[in-house]
């Protein structure tokens, strides 16, 4: 394709990728895979002759139009693309990418911005869940520029905190699928759990490692990662996914008790390499099952009390801090976190 496209290239949390106008894409989603494949430069690990980054972290797209809900600005399309594979697939939301969104609709004149702060409501359309941005706008335009620090990005910008509304059972029907809290798979117990990310969480010793190990150790262990695999394979029916395969959920988590202070230790796999920290929605579906008595992620969860809990996930890289506000019958209410986002480029890509 020889005419560019309108892009703006976006680092959105800890994730980074290519967001675009809903109506600067073709409209037919195979032909719209098609030429996201070539702007990413997939399939090929190296992804050399593309925009993608050789990770699934930076090799993401949202796709971003004006919305006609009640009380939503936007719609957003996750598309997460495989990296060494032919595949772009939308069975996900991402929270990362999300904490982009509000300053790229405002960028992009979907949003009108505040002077101070604007509030940018996001319908995503991977789960049908919203989400609230609060993006700062000081003198009406966007800055990324501030003193919020999260881990696993360098360096400080502007905060994005985000608000996440109904998200138990975004994906899988029910916040847990199988209806268990608990279920024995391949001999290991583990937590089928969606609260905005399908995952499978068990105790990281109950597949042979302590839940400490850097992302490298954890990549090279092919004898751990085939054994979660399978237990992956096995569990998609019960989290009515059907056939995970080539699916890129569930996402599969490794739990210990917390050694920095936080409430509970993570090793994430997304689904097939290990992930440097954690995602977003990763972050507040494994928060959600410390909550749930007898879970293995409960068993070494230091989870706190009360109506109001503020979980620090530590993950390889440092910790995510998930705010979850309980109901009166004790589930999860609204889930929020604190991210950040930076404008990298702005400007056409060709494929």
């Amino acid at each position: 394709m020889s005419d560019g496209i309108r892009c703006m290239w976006m680092r959105g949390g800890t994730s980074k990728g290519g967001y675009f106008l809903k109506d600067d894409l073709p409209a037919d989603p195979a032909a719209r895979n098609t030429l996201l494949l070539r702007i990413m430069g997939s399939p090929d690990p190296r992804q050399t002759d593309g925009m993608g980054g050789a990770d699934p972290l930076t090799s993401k797209v949202a796709v971003v139009s004006k919305s006609d809900r009640e009380g939503v600005d936007v719609d957003y399309l996750f598309l997460q693309v495989f990296v060494d594979k032919a595949v772009v697939t939308d069975q996900q939301n991402c929270g990362n990418i999300l904490a982009g969104i509000g300053p790229f609709a405002i960028e992009r004149g979907l949003v009108d911005a505040q002077d101070g702060e604007t509030r940018v409501g996001i319908f995503m359309e991977n789960t049908g869940q919203i989400a609230v941005a609060a993006v700062q706008t000081p003198g009406g335009r966007v800055t990324y520029a501030g003193d919020a620090a999260i881990d696993g990005v360098p360096g400080t910008a502007a905060p994005v905190p985000l608000e996440f509304r109904d998200t138990a059972g975004s994906t899988c029907g029910a916040l847990l699928p199988s209806g268990n809290a608990v279920d024995e798979v391949e001999g290991v117990r583990v937590t089928l759990i969606d609260n905005g990310m399908p995952c499978v969480v068990m105790k990281a010793e109950d597949v042979g490692i302590t839940g400490y190990e850097d992302r490298e150790t954890l990549d090279a262990d092919d004898a751990l990662k085939g054994r979660i695999e399978k237990i992956r394979l096995a569990v998609g029916e019960a989290m009515n996914l059907g056939d995970v395969t080539d699916k890129s959920v569930p996402k599969m988590m490794l739990v210990a008790a917390p050694r920095d202070g936080g409430a509970v230790t993570v090793r994430s796999f997304i689904p097939h390499r290990a992930h440097a920290t954690i995602g977003v929605l990763g972050a507040v579906s494994v928060a959600t099952a410390c909550l749930l008595p007898g879970t293995p992620a409960a068993e070494v969860a230091h989870a706190g009390e009360g109506q109001r809990r503020t979980l620090s996930v530590e993950h390889p890289t440092g910790e995510m801090t998930v705010v979850i506000e309980l109901d009166d019958e004790g589930q999860v209410a609204t889930a929020a976190l604190l991210r950040t986002a930076r404008k990298l480029m702005d400007g056409e890509v060709f494929a």
